[in-house]
């Protein structure tokens, strides 16, 4: 029940958001879109016997009419001139979008729906578009581990070691509760976060980057924001994980990689290289072409496989109708990091703990600060180190936005090279100083 202390107002968004939940809550897109691991033993014989062939995948039809009806009913009745109002229309919209698109897998649907809630390759940041970026992350990331080709080989370790040293990392920062960290066979990606539990993909091996990497990026960011969320007194959809937040959490979380040391170049490569392949895609390359693309890009036939079948799930093998997700984590990083760093130059010290509400995006942080501030949302009580350490977050976003403004087209290395003071020495009579 909504308290009567609060304004008559928000006791109705409170009402509103409480049907959003309950709408929105089954319309679960990954876990949707899924791909059994039989597949990946049935393309891996093809490939091996140089007889390779499109993997079978068959998807349940969907029917989510009668979400859809209940979410857009949620929309008709909110107000979008008032910043609760507006955040619940937009995260209802969201939910419409992505059960619309469920309900096209394998179509062309899927794609134009995909794109509407993640954006393409070809979408522009600033002056640049992320294909373009992700061109430069991959050129970058080629020439500097050609250096590191020779260097010891890399101890990796089971799904299940991994699980269980999450599992007993985490006990401290979720106490008194916990969460649960499990091993899936299925999982297209190398894990997902929910609020109670984390799992792990089956059938791959670990290194020790990776495993401090899933700590921060799923434990740290994906799980504490959703069980921030969930929470919530008031605005309990913040705990939803709704398809409109996806940007800005994946961007919060890899960024989470970079300030806590945790990103490695192999990392950075990946997230590249899934926005080039996506492009492939869109152009028309086919499951068997993609998987070659990254097969060439140095990754193993493993990885190649779930690289791949991460962008075709939902969509078709053929190629042009494909689940563009991962596009976002380059974008998302960018803006994460701009929307920090504009952040503190505006004393806004207060917005990297926001970022952790729940389930936000950048634009929420702003709109709905006001409602932290009277106590209608709840600070969050779950918060990594980094950005728990105000003080030590912002002189790296104060450091951050001031070298931003230095032009570094402009120096080369040489110009370290100090010729100035032996000028100067030999010009100087040092017998005087004796």
């Amino acid at each position: 029940m909504i308290p009567g202390s609060l304004s008559k107002d928000l006791q109705y968004f409170g009402e509103l958001d409480r049907k959003l939940v309950e709408a929105a809550s089954n319309i679960k897109v990954l876990s949707a879109l899924g791909w059994p691991a039989r597949v990946y033993a049935e393309f891996i014989g093809t490939w091996q016997r140089k007889q390779p062939r499109l993997p079978h995948v068959e998807y349940p039809a969907y029917d989510l009419t009668d979400r859809r009806i209940a979410l857009q009913k949620i929309i008709d009745a909110s107000d979008k001139d008032h910043p609760v109002g507006r955040y619940i229309i937009q995260t209802a919209a969201s939910y419409i979008v992505a059960a619309r698109m469920l309900e096209s897998v394998g179509k062309p649907d899927f794609r134009v729906l995909s794109e509407i809630l993640y954006g393409s390759p070809t979408d522009k940041l600033g002056a640049f578009s992320n294909l373009a970026l992700a061109d430069q992350f991959i050129k970058i990331t080629t020439d500097l581990g050609a250096s590191a080709e020779h260097e010891d080989p890399v101890e990796r370790f089971s799904p299940e070691a991994v699980a269980a040293e999450l599992k007993i990392r985490s006990q401290t920062f979720f106490a008194p509760a916990s969460i649960d960290v499990v091993v899936d066979q299925n999982l297209a990606a190398k894990a997902a976060a929910g609020a109670e539990r984390v799992r792990i993909r089956g059938m791959t091996s670990f290194t020790r980057a990776e495993i401090e990497q899933l700590l921060e990026h799923e434990v740290y960011v994906h799980s504490a924001t959703m069980r921030n969320g969930r929470a919530q007194p008031f605005l309990k959809s913040l705990g939803l994980g709704s398809p409109r937040t996806t940007g800005t959490q994946e961007g919060l979380a890899t960024f989470a990689e970079l300030i806590t040391g945790t990103m490695d170049l192999p990392r950075l490569r990946r997230i590249a290289l899934r926005i080039k392949a996506i492009h492939l895609a869109l152009e028309g390359g086919d499951f068997v072409e993609l998987f070659r693309f990254f097969l060439e890009s140095g990754q193993s036939e493993k990885e190649s496989f779930q690289s791949t079948a991460r962008i075709f799930r939902g969509g078709d093998v053929r190629g042009r109708f494909v689940f563009t997700k991962d596009v976002v984590y380059l974008k998302g990083l960018l803006s994460v990091h701009t929307f920090l760093r504009k952040a503190i130059e505006q004393r806004k010290i207060n917005f990297p703990q926001l970022l952790f509400l729940g389930r936000v995006t950048l634009g929420d942080i702003i709109a709905l600060e006001q409602f932290v501030t009277t106590g209608f949302i709840a600070v969050p009580q779950l918060l990594p180190r980094w950005v728990a350490n105000r003080q030590g977050l912002a002189a790296y976003l104060s450091y951050s936005a001031f070298t931003h403004h230095l032009n570094v087209a402009e120096i080369h290395l040489a110009d370290f090279i100090d010729a100035s003071l032996t000028e100067d020495l030999e010009s100087l009579d040092l017998g005087v100083f004796c």
